[in-house]
């Protein structure tokens, strides 16, 4: 009898077992599932029943009303249980959207984008008290956006992307008053109207991120733009903006993308301003009606790397100091009256991808320093006064996939495409209107442009048979050799 009775030892270790096991069952029992609330379900649930019956995305499947939400497809909660992100981006959602999502007091980050989704927005979303990222952009909203009273308190708002969709009338001016945490704003890709709210940057102090571009604001551009101090991206090209691009913009020191193009702009490109702007890395004022000249102030702009000023009434020499540029990579200067030898220009300190000189009044030969860029993939000189032969360096550019030399005095034909046949990623290949009265070559040996899809030799007008080599351009599909004499 005395073998049954367990020493203390082990009576001590089973009893301690079987209160830690009652305090597992206890807490099983007891404490909270963290499900989400029955108000957050139901708004959830009145948001997929406006949706149209073809268009849940298959949310249907897991959004089954008496179940916790929180376990939903695009559904996150915190571990209270509370909803803090409801994430439906690009899932073919159609119909409206419903003000219930407005009733998730925990929401933090709604993403709608890329579906299908029309009708307005609800303002119960923009001026959430909860929400901080709102992202309804690439659907069909349309209507107007509703103002706000000032007198709210500031809203916890720090990203809004409303673009692509079918926004009309004429920005809020006084909603902005109440996003004192607004960090970027896209409205890209609307039909807006009137003038860009000047108190944008005054109410939204950290804003960084500004793109109204596509839109149809008008009038001027206000200076109070310059007293956006943190500003990084101000975006407005594409409407009808008109008047000088305010001198205060120039403050804003912050700017790595500045973006005007297609607008009803004049003026000219302030040296003593735009210097200013030392951590520019992209500058469009493309279409923008500006004129003068490229200031030798751009080489301070040691991190430009797209610069584009085509379509404009600018004049003058491409400045030489622009090689101090090193980081360039884009330049367009497309459609102006620049003048000049663009020899002049040291090339070598570059490493451009695409070049578009075209449609200028430029003369000389081309230079030999731009057959160091051998990342060069475009090259567009038509359209100028160019004339003379290509360097043998020209076999350099292997990257080059674009070449129009269209409308200048260039010569030898002959030796032209012998170099350029070393270019094996051409595709298109626009030399016509120049070579006056050579005869077209029949060297059997022109036989490297095996990717050329796109040849113009037009207008220049050539004399001879029509050469075997073009037959053997397998992936051809443009030809035009017009306007010349050619025979056979």
């Amino acid at each position: 009898m005395q073998e049954l009775h367990s020493s203390p030892g082990i009576s001590n270790s089973l009893s301690m077992g079987f209160i830690g096991l009652a305090v597992v069952l206890l807490l099983l029992f007891v404490s909270p599932t963290n499900c989400c609330t029955e108000q957050e379900r139901s708004s959830l649930i009145n948001f997929l029943d406006g949706l149209m019956p073809g268009g849940t995305g298959g949310l249907n499947a897991s959004w089954v009303n008496g179940t916790d939400c929180c376990k939903w497809e695009g559904v996150f909660c915190s571990s209270a249980g509370t909803v803090t992100d409801v994430l439906l981006a690009n899932r073919g959602l159609q119909g409206g959207i419903s003000p219930s999502l407005g009733n998730l007091t925990g929401l933090l980050h709604l993403n709608l984008s890329k579906n299908s989704l029309e009708g307005r927005l609800p303002t119960e979303l923009v001026f959430s008290r909860s929400i901080a990222v709102l992202d309804v952009s690439f659907n069909r909203l349309d209507g107007h956006l509703q103002e706000m009273q000032s007198s709210n308190p500031s809203l916890p708002l720090q990203i809004l992307n409303i673009s692509s969709n079918s926004f009309t009338g004429q920005f809020p001016s006084t909603t902005w008053e109440a996003t004192k945490n607004l960090v970027a704003l896209n409205a890209s890709k609307n039909s807006f109207t009137g003038r860009i709210p000047s108190s944008i940057c005054v109410s939204a102090p950290l804003l960084a991120i500004l793109d109204l571009s596509y839109n149809q604001f008008s009038g001027s551009i206000s200076p109070r733009l310059g007293t956006c101090s943190v500003l990084r991206i101000l975006k407005a090209g594409h409407n009808n903006l008109s008047g000088a691009l305010p001198k205060k913009i120039s403050n804003i020191t912050s700017l790595e993308h500045l973006s005007f193009p297609n607008n009803g702009l004049q003026g000219v490109l302030d040296g003593s301003h735009i210097v200013k702007l030392s951590n520019l890395v992209t500058l469009d004022l493309g279409s923008t009606g500006l004129s003068g000249n490229i200031p030798d102030s751009i080489a301070q702009l040691k991190r430009l790397e797209k610069f584009h000023l085509d379509n404009n009434n600018m004049s003058g020499e491409l400045p030489s100091a622009i090689s101090n540029c090193t980081n360039l990579r884009y330049l367009t200067l497309r459609n102006n009256s620049f003048t000049g030898d663009l020899s002049k220009v040291n090339f070598t300190m570059l490493d451009l991808r695409t070049a578009d000189f075209s449609m200028n009044l430029f003369t000389g030969t081309i230079p030999e320093s731009i057959y160091s860029c051998k990342n060069l993939t475009a090259l567009r000189l038509a359209y100028n006064r160019f004339h003379g032969q290509f360097s043998a360096r020209i076999g350099n550019l292997k990257s080059l996939v674009f070449l129009s030399l269209t409308n200048n005095s260039f010569s030898n034909l002959t030796n032209t495409l012998q170099m350029l046949k070393g270019c094996k990623n051409l595709t298109t290949l626009l030399i016509g209107t120049n070579f006056k009265g050579e005869t077209i070559p029949q060297d059997e040996t022109i036989d490297g442009f095996e990717n050329l899809q796109v040849l113009t030799i037009d207008a220049c007008p050539l004399v001879g048979e029509i050469p075997l080599w073009i037959s053997k351009l397998r992936n051809l599909m443009i030809l035009d050799i017009s306007c010349n004499q050619l025979t056979g």
